[in-house]
């Protein structure tokens, strides 16, 4: 049964959430990718400017993000107004 996202997320106890989103089947988000040589580097500026994006639009602010070769993590601070 589904439960209502403001019934799941306590802001007051924990306030910041640690985000992932990874690439399957060994596929590269940035860098170069050493089996085929390509280089993947200019989807680094695309991420950056959409994590400014999204924070400009919903009710977050971005604490801290990392983007590597294969993977983005963000941690989001979400405001009190998000519920």
């Amino acid at each position: 049964m589904t439960v209502a996202r403001n019934q799941q997320i306590c802001l007051e106890e924990t306030p910041y959430y640690h985000v992932v989103s990874r690439c399957v089947r060994r596929a590269f988000l940035c860098g170069e990718d050493k089996v085929s040589g390509k280089s993947f580097e200019h989807r680094r500026q695309w991420l950056i400017d959409r994590i400014k994006q999204v924070t400009s639009v919903f009710a977050i602010d971005v604490c801290s993000y990392a983007i590597m070769n294969n993977h983005l993590a963000s941690w989001p601070l979400l405001l009190a107004t998000s519920f």
